[in-house]
């Protein structure tokens, strides 16, 4: 049969693959499998265009195109085989969808004729192929075409599901047959290269009224979360704070918004906040909250008087999501819109002319005292000496060794908590962490994503030594292509911010948290710089203070992949400046008592 001018004949897994190359996905992160050579094949053919990155574990291909994305804001693809393959991916999905990074997942099934059959590696005992269930809380979208001619139109909708409003990953499962069987495919019906954005602005009477309470307020304070990244609005936030003197404090999701040495800047709110920003919140008159969505930990627990006080704290939330828009807290006036829009609109509404006429020079000093004493009572703690490190001369050491652009991405553990309160963020998007859903391997991982985004910036993965024992193939990942990521192991011995859990609520009564010999209960300690050598890569072990510096150093020069094992003091915690809960258990109050210097 001859076909129509403009016309051509492709394979399934040319047409996904053709569809990536048009939308400018410069990365595919995946594993192979049975069910996805076809796919292979395809991106074979593409290689000039899309590189293929193999790793050695699916979770890690989530996390590098998670970490790609909040870099770049260009989502990259993954791909998995069938069965375990598949089902090797929620984590890293569900972490991308609770702090809304976007990515495509591709996943192999079973031929589309052997459906409800049972077949090799098949979900089948209740819905055929039944794979996108599992997946469905943690995406946008999951699609499962059975069809080869289905597939241009899947994967148009993807494209633009994933970034369109609140950004998310988006999943297609794709039986066997389809990447190798051909379809009709019209060249001049090719899509316009990349994902489309809409900016919608909020309704124009609640911008007016939105930015009049502003106005008005005594104890103003600008709250900025993850939605001001994703809306790269950093530039238009940063100019409303200083035409109106307003104070700024960030979630972790939006540290960096304004840099930590901007006048304007007072920390990061929540559990492990800081006291400034944390008294700041709780103080204020009226909230503006830009892209947050007050989970429990930024909301300490969503007790009252401990970050938030809302009310009497009028409430301004902005998002580009209405699900959240008073989802945890009454507000006074909601905006629904992107936020670089909404923060234009209200610039626009006060006019050329247009300041604040409140008393916000006394409450900008009175933040300024309590930043202060935070920092005059952590001062000791960053010029700690011995070993094992204190955390907090841990990452002072860190913070003046790198370079001023290096890019930080936190694994999940202890160490993020004090990496939440006391890095200092120098740079839009320098600090990368897994919130909302706390994934251990994300920074392990990630690590490897966000230097392909960034590749002449210096890219650092601080992770505990739970998460390298989960995720150390990111290693050898690196080593085969070449990637220069460096890891900072925070070896303190087991999973620590659970052993803190489990001792305030139960006493000493500790199982599971430590690395303990299961015959003698001594300490296990790892030697993860042997680890890393054994795969290639540059091992470092620190065991004095000046050590620390001269391995950063000697990595960040080496341009190659580099592993330094950080033994780490594992009797301290973070200063209580928020609090959290976990009903029934008794709630955890703030602790920290402002000038009784270091705690």
């Amino acid at each position: 049969m001859s076909l129509r001018s403009g016309v051509t004949l492709r394979t399934g897994g040319a047409v996904i693959v053709d569809q990536l190359v048009r939308q400018g996905v410069p990365y595919a992160f995946g594993l192979c499998g049975h069910a996805n050579i076809g796919l292979l094949d395809a991106l074979y053919d593409a290689r000039a265009n899309v590189r293929t990155i193999s790793v050695h574990h699916e979770q890690a291909a989530g996390h590098m195109a998670d970490a790609y994305f909040r870099l770049t804001h260009e989502p990259c693809a993954i791909f998995a085989s069938s069965g375990p393959g598949s089902t090797n991916l929620p984590v890293a999905l569900a972490s991308a969808m609770m702090d809304s990074s976007a990515l495509l997942a591709i996943t192999g099934n079973v031929p589309s004729s052997h459906f409800n059959r049972g077949a090799f590696q098949e979900t089948y005992r209740y819905f055929q192929a039944d794979f996108p269930s599992v997946l469905r809380p943690y995406v946008k979208r999951s699609f499962q075409p059975t069809r080869p001619e289905q597939l241009p139109g899947v994967m148009r909708q993807a494209f633009r599901i994933m970034c369109d409003g609140r950004p998310g990953p988006v999943h297609v499962d794709v039986p066997l047959d389809l990447f190798v069987e051909k379809v009709e495919c019209d060249d001049g019906d090719a899509p316009v290269p990349g994902p489309p954005v809409f900016r919608g602005g909020a309704d124009p009477e609640r911008v007016r009224a939105a930015v009049g309470m502003l106005l008005e307020a005594r104890r103003p304070v600008l709250l900025v979360g993850g939605g001001v990244v994703l809306s790269e609005a950093e530039a238009q936030v940063q100019a409303l704070a200083e035409r109106l003197g307003l104070p700024v404090v960030s979630t972790p999701l939006g540290a960096g918004v304004l840099t930590e040495d901007h006048p304007l800047h007072f920390g990061r709110v929540g559990r492990n906040g800081t006291y400034a920003a944390n008294e700041a919140t709780r103080g204020a008159d009226v909230l503006v909250a830009l892209g947050v969505r007050f989970d429990d930990r930024v909301s300490s627990g969503w007790i009252h008087g401990y970050t938030f006080s809302i009310p009497p704290t009028r409430l301004i939330q902005v998002d580009v999501d209405p699900d959240e828009i008073g989802r945890n807290y009454p507000v006074a006036i909601g905006l629904l819109g992107d936020v670089k829009t909404v923060v234009g609109q209200m610039q626009a509404e006060l006019g050329p002319g247009g300041i604040r006429p409140g008393s916000e020079a006394a409450w900008v000093g009175r933040l300024e005292e309590a930043r202060r004493v935070w920092q005059a009572d952590r001062a000791p703690l960053r010029e700690a000496d011995g070993v094992p490190f204190h955390p907090e001369r841990l990452i002072t050491t860190l913070a003046a060794a790198l370079p001023e652009d290096a890019v930080v991405l936190s694994d999940v553990g202890v160490h993020h908590n004090w990496l939440v309160q006391s890095w200092p963020v120098r740079r839009h998007r320098s600090l990368l962490q897994s919130w909302g859903f706390g994934s251990m391997g994300f920074g392990v991982c990630g690590v490897l994503g966000a230097h392909l985004a960034v590749p002449d910036r210096t890219c650092v993965a601080v992770c505990g030594d739970g998460g390298m024992l989960m995720t150390p193939h990111a290693v050898a990942t690196a080593v085969e292509y070449h990637i220069p990521a460096i890891w900072v192991v925070w070896n303190n011995g087991g999973y620590l911010s659970i052993l803190d859990l489990q001792v305030a609520a139960f006493g000493p009564r500790e199982l599971g948290t430590r690395f303990l010999d299961g015959e003698s209960g001594e300490p296990v300690r790892y030697d993860f710089a042997a680890i890393a050598r054994a795969m290639g890569a540059d091992g470092y072990r620190v065991e004095r203070v000046g050590d620390l510096g001269d391995a950063i150093d000697s990595a960040v020069r080496s341009r190659r992949p580099s592993v330094i094992d950080v033994p780490v003091r594992g009797d301290v915690r973070p200063a209580g400046t928020g609090g959290w809960q976990l009903p029934p258990l008794a709630p955890f109050a703030p602790s920290y008592v402002p000038g009784a210097g270091a705690q």
